[in-house]
């Protein structure tokens, strides 16, 4: 029973094996079915035709990620660990809904919790080369963090700066009735998204619209440029491995992925 539990470890929480990799992929497609469904069901006359076929997959489901849970419970070395871990509660809250409407009404439709659990995906990532690159993107926003948040500080200044000038010159028209909503206009105008909710009726409010407009160009640059210099450091910082092509730090002397020395 021992090295059953054991085995049934690797395969499910592990990635390390090919029925854990199979496992993995497996369930990934069973919470994607079943998130659709949910969305197929919220449609009126979808749901009103097919009811009761979406009423037994829905339970049919249920039961197969109870098992699931009750099986990740059983193969835990420490199951209360497991249960009140992150994973643990998105893995709950999957079940609950449907057993909930037998007491409650409209608890049915947090069953799209489930696609939280579309985030195990990132479990088997780690197993292709993309997981490396993606290591390098963590790695350049990590050494980009204090630059990014000087750059968001001083758009809030702008952003702040802006509105109350709109205030000024607008007050109490077309919606600038507050330096908050003013400044909520500032940063539609900076981003250059425009709703188009709140839009200045004088020649001066015009011309400072415009300034923030071209300006908001320039300001999104900014981040991008941030970004580029971190990611050229951070894969200078590493070695390409010429067996398998993945990334290395630059002190490896063999590659973590397929043993072959540098």
């Amino acid at each position: 029973m021992t090295n059953l539990r054991e085995r049934l470890h690797v395969i499910v929480f592990g990635t390390d094996t090919r029925a854990g990799r199979n496992f993995d992929l497996y369930l990934l497609w069973v919470i994607l079915f079943s998130v659709l469904i949910v969305i197929l069901e919220s449609v009126p006359e979808i749901d009103a035709r097919f009811e009761y076929e979406f009423n037994r997959i829905e339970w049919f489901l249920t039961l197969v990620f109870t098992i699931e849970f009750v099986l990740r419970i059983w193969i835990s070395p420490k199951p209360s660990k497991y249960i009140f871990s992150w994973w643990g509660m998105i893995d709950l809250l999957s079940i609950l809904p449907t057993y909930l409407s037998f007491f409650m009404v409209g608890y049915h439709y947090l069953l799209v919790v489930r696609i939280f659990r579309l985030l195990r995906v990132f479990r088997i990532l780690k197993l292709v080369r993309f997981n490396n690159e993606a290591q390098v993107l963590i790695n350049a926003l990590k050494a980009s963090l204090y630059k990014i948040t000087i750059f968001l500080m001083a758009v809030l200044a702008i952003v702040t700066l802006l509105g109350t000038i709109m205030y000024v010159v607008e007050m109490n028209e077309d919606g600038f009735k507050s330096i908050p909503e003013s400044i909520y206009w500032a940063i539609v105008t900076v981003t250059t998204v425009g709703y188009g909710d709140m839009i200045p009726s004088t020649a001066l409010g015009k011309f400072i619209s415009s300034f923030a407009m071209i300006m908001g160009y320039a300001i999104i640059a900014v981040p991008t440029g941030i970004m580029t210099v971190g990611i050229s450091k951070a894969s200078a910082e590493e070695k390409k491995c010429g067996r398998c092509n993945s990334f290395n730090s630059n002190n490896a002397k063999y590659c973590n992925q397929c043993g072959e020395g540098f």
